[in-house]
């Protein structure tokens, strides 16, 4: 009976470890390199994609509908910076690319999607959760996260930080 308990608290510890590690992305990239902030929406048809900074106002980094961008609500900032990686929307990709990275451009990002047919209203007004959270470090040159290939670095610490505690509680 204890080698069962035992096996299911380790069976639990990896299933927080992993929730975890997906829920929050962490990418780091160094002032004045581009970055793309992964967000995929499946193979679903999208009418629009909002891609958000909460701490912002206007929180838009990107809203994109009707196969353009919409630059209306989109924070100053980020004018003629960020884009889609891929505008055709293929196999749900609707990962984000910010150019030119500023230390400003630190924060939370969050991806959410609306999905069917065209719209007729003039924004989306996307109500869901978000489908991608990722929070985006700017760092120093020379910084130890830095990747050699795009300057990206996914940073799984949470996840497992997230783990141990939830390992201590069931303990």
């Amino acid at each position: 009976m204890a080698a069962v308990r035992s096996y299911s608290v380790y069976i639990l510890l990896y299933f927080f470890c992993f929730l975890a590690a997906q829920g929050l992305q962490v990418i780091s990239v160094e002032p004045g390199g581009d970055v793309t902030l992964p967000c995929s929406a499946g193979d679903d048809s999208i009418r629009a994609v909002e891609w958000t900074r909460t701490d912002l106002e206007p929180e838009y980094v990107l809203y994109y509908r009707d196969g353009r961008s919409d630059p209306t609500y989109q924070h100053p900032s980020f004018k003629g910076r960020v884009d889609l990686t891929d505008r055709e929307m293929k196999d749900g990709n609707v990962s984000l690319v910010i150019k030119n990275v500023i230390i400003s451009d630190r924060g939370t990002y969050e991806c959410r999607v609306a999905k069917g047919g065209p719209s007729r209203r003039k924004r989306a007004n996307i109500k869901t959760d978000p489908i991608r959270t990722i929070q985006l470090e700017v760092t120093a040159s020379g910084s130890e996260h830095r990747n050699a290939g795009n300057g990206n670095h996914i940073n799984t610490h949470v996840g497992l930080a997230v783990g141990l505690i939830a390992f201590l509680l069931l303990c």
